[in-house]
């Protein structure tokens, strides 16, 4: 072989093998392992996952869901997640017990809503005074359907009861267990009220007219932290552009939920709408008063302090740390910088 033809054998070998690296570059995006809870306050994870904008910008969202917050931050600890979507309550707890996991992003506010059974809801008087009414009328304590201790449902039910709504504690029985246990055992009539989220709110409410709301989340607390995703403090070290990219798609997919109906309701369906869930009450729950999408952190910051003095006073927190080493804040000013 002359020298000239063994050059151009040896250059296309190199040309093949830098096209054979760059091609398995594209094709293996980083892969970001990330747990959500079937409500509308996780919509913007679907948005990038049925918009494809994760792959667009170099990283793989492979999403799994959980029943509750406390559950999935077992997963974080096991190693087996890098991003929580779901409600700030558990990240404080796991925060306080040094799991390395923080907040960098909001996605929604004042998402919880108590709901009364038909029989508390035609119960008259202030919650109290209905509360202690069918109390008495049952000769037994109320069941409210609520997620496990440490979940944001839980934390914000207990606030509601005995510190805004004043609720004797003899009148009231906490039944802990996941969403879609809870909508179940509401619509059996199985317990006499629940705390909810969208869309199981508008669910229950299209089944049986007569289950009403007590309070919204505005009620329950004004900006209420409800859904943030937070990122592991072991993947944000390895991989800090693909946080910021998260964050930055995060709020772009906000603006998509509160602009663009049909997308909304395509990414919704397609992750827990799964073809059971009419199309129409999907649109009827992201009109709903419990849903208010929020990307700022820092909006969230003053109530989450409120939150976690609360878990406290509940015992799902030893002792109050500064709220401020509970999120990274940065890589959403950097966002907003950006645009």
């Amino acid at each position: 072989m002359s020298f000239v033809r063994r050059l151009s054998a040896t250059a296309t070998v190199a040309f093949l093998s830098l096209a054979s690296v760059g091609a398995a570059q594209a094709a293996d995006p980083v892969v970001v392992r990330a747990g959500y809870i079937p409500v509308l306050g996780a919509a913007q994870a679907f948005v990038i996952d049925s918009q494809g904008w994760d792959k667009q910008n170099g990283f793989d969202l492979q999403l799994k869901q959980f029943d509750s917050g406390p559950n999935m931050i077992q997963a974080v600890v096991s190693g087996t997640l890098d991003v929580y979507v779901a409600g700030i309550a558990p990240v404080i707890v796991a925060r306080g017990k040094g799991i390395g996991v923080k907040v960098v992003a909001a996605t929604a506010v004042e998402e919880l809503v108590v709901a009364a059974g038909p029989e508390l809801a035609k119960t008259p008087g202030s919650p109290a005074e209905s509360i202690a009414a069918l109390s008495k009328k049952l000769g037994r304590p109320l069941k409210l359907a609520t997620q496990p201790a440490g979940s944001v449902p839980n934390t914000m039910l207990q606030y509601w009861l005995w510190e805004v709504a004043k609720v004797d504690k003899a009148h009231v029985e906490l039944v802990p267990q996941g969403i879609d246990a809870t909508q179940q055992a509401l619509l059996a009539g199985a317990v006499d009220g629940a705390i909810l989220r969208e869309p199981a709110l508008t669910i229950i409410t299209g089944r049986n007219s007569d289950v009403k709301v007590l309070a919204y989340g505005g009620d329950i607390l004004k900006n209420q932290p409800g859904n943030v995703v937070a990122v592991t403090d072991e993947f944000a070290a390895k991989h800090p552009e693909i946080v910021q990219k998260l964050v930055e798609l995060t709020a772009r997919a906000t603006e998509v939920l509160k602009s663009d109906r049909k997308v909304a309701i395509d990414a919704v369906e397609s992750a827990i709408g799964k073809g059971l869930i009419d199309r129409a009450i999907l649109d009827k729950a992201l009109s709903s008063k419990a849903v208010q999408f929020s990307t700022d952190p820092n909006a969230i910051v003053a109530q989450t302090a409120t939150v976690q003095d609360y878990q406290v006073k509940l015992g799902t927190v030893k002792e109050a740390q500064p709220v401020a080493d509970i999120f990274n804040l940065s890589y959403y000013q950097k966002a907003v910088a950006g645009k």
